[in-house]
């Protein structure tokens, strides 16, 4: 089955604090949020849980001032799952174009059982504070700062220790898919990992698989660990999962790719220290 869907998305005032080079833009941890309800609507058999090939191809921006965005969602079903396309049409004087942001593709295979582990102790080369992340490094706005303290960060893993923000506001797919603020936080953790071993500001543009195992929760604090997997030519790959300070995993994604997608024209400060990576 295949078929288009128009969607309203409602803007927050939380969303104006992310942004990319000074536009605002949709979170991509929300663009999962809203597939995930649609995949429920369609097949509420879905299991939401596992998210696999997800592509996040360009950016989808927020125009200033805007309460409502509204946008097209391409769905094809098979015996396997669902996979979903998150996009937006642009009109000119003649023609229209349609422009893709997002594809996740969900599963119906359920996850594996959840595990504890315990922390993993990161060996400290160096750490970077969070407010010198969230005024340099990852310079989004006071609600997307979700990594606190200082992040600690060694040859192969960095360590962090991530926030779940109460806003007055909750995406209804949060009691399954948990808070976004989190993951969004330990993506700035690789971000930042990525600009100590490459010369590009490396940002999210896919995923190989997302399992959740329990939903983060507005409110709670949790730790993130990342560990970088691989350097194919102008790409970073990295593992990263997100735990509670009992060691209990919540969530983990395999294969996150990171690219630069300013074109050279954003690059790390160059007084940050540089990790000599042994992928594994």
């Amino acid at each position: 089955m295949s078929l288009r869907k128009t969607v309203q998305i409602p803007i927050h005032p939380w969303f104006k604090d992310h942004h990319f080079n000074g536009h605002c833009i949709f979170p991509a941890v929300e663009s999962m949020l809203l597939l995930a309800g649609i995949a429920k609507e369609i097949r509420p058999d879905i299991q939401r849980s596992v998210t696999s090939e997800a592509v996040f191809s360009k950016f989808l921006p927020i125009p200033e001032d805007a309460t409502t965005l509204q946008v097209l969602v391409d769905i094809d079903e098979d015996e396997n799952g669902i996979s979903l396309k998150l996009l937006s049409k642009i009109k000119f004087k003649k023609i229209s174009r349609i422009k893709e942001h997002a594809e996740l593709f969900f599963s119906v295979k359920p996850p594996t059982p959840a595990v504890i582990i315990k922390r993993i102790p990161v060996e400290c080369v160096f750490t970077i504070d969070a407010k010198r992340i969230y005024e340099e490094l990852v310079p989004f706005g006071p609600a997307y700062r979700s990594l606190t303290g200082a992040l600690t960060l060694s040859d192969n893993m960095a360590g962090g220790t991530l926030r779940a923000p109460k806003l007055a506001q909750q995406h209804e797919m949060e009691k399954e898919m948990g808070s976004p603020f989190p993951l969004d936080g330990a993506m700035h953790a690789a971000c930042v990992m990525g600009q100590c071993i490459a010369d590009f500001v490396p940002f999210p543009i896919g995923f190989a698989s997302r399992t959740i195992h329990k939903p983060t929760q507005a409110g709670e604090t949790y730790n993130t660990i990342v560990s970088p997997k691989s350097a194919p030519e102008n790409e970073l790959i990295f593992n990263l999962s997100i735990c509670d300070t009992t060691g209990i995993i919540y969530e983990t994604i395999k294969g996150l790719r990171m690219r630069d997608v300013s074109r050279g024209t954003i690059r790390p400060p160059q007084d940050l220290p540089r990790l000599k990576v042994s992928p594994q």
